[in-house]
């Protein structure tokens, strides 16, 4: 069950009591997986989330860390990704994955960080968990839990940022 909340022009989203609704709704895809899940966030508000929900949730290891950037379909014109790149600390073969990420929009880097997974090993299943979905998709693709579903203008952009205390916030931004 998703949570929806339309804003439109909304200037403050609560990005750490969304992050609670997330919390909850990773437990219970943990309990519903036919295996132990795997977190891997999506660089790099994805990655900070699945570091966060791997300490919040107890589990072992550390989360991976996939970047989009080798495989997305307008690397021309964005290039390579200085900040993060993938690292997974576990055999994909066999396992099952949870992809977390902070915003799903296009379904554009999901499609990138599919084809980047794929390429360590073919999992035995992959999930979606995001932050806030905001809808606005191109491909058909769809989060297994999404803690707030969030309307914005296509010339608005959500991203989420951490401040040195590691207190998460988004900042609504217009597009270039």
């Amino acid at each position: 069950m998703t949570p929806s909340t339309h804003l439109q022009d909304s200037l403050h989203i609560d990005a750490e009591q969304l992050y609670q609704t997330l919390l909850r709704g990773v437990r219970g895809l943990i309990a519903s997986a036919d295996g132990p899940l795997r977190l891997v966030g999506i660089t790099s508000g994805g990655a900070w989330l699945a570091q966060r929900l791997q300490r919040d949730l107890g589990l072992d290891g550390e989360a991976g860390v996939i970047s989009s950037s080798m495989h997305r379909d307008d690397f021309a014109k964005r290039g390579l990704s200085v900040t993060a790149q993938t690292r997974l600390p576990f055999e994909v073969g066999g396992a099952h994955v949870l992809l977390v990420d902070d915003v799903l929009y296009t379904g554009r880097t999901l499609r990138a960080v599919l084809n980047e997974l794929f390429d360590y090993g073919r999992p035995a299943s992959v999930r979606l968990a995001v932050l806030v979905d905001r809808g606005g998709r191109e491909l058909p693709v769809q989060a297994d839990f999404a803690a707030a579903r969030v309307t914005l203008p296509a010339s608005q952009s959500l991203e989420l940022v951490r401040d040195e205390g590691g207190c998460l916030r988004f900042a609504v931004e217009a597009q270039a």
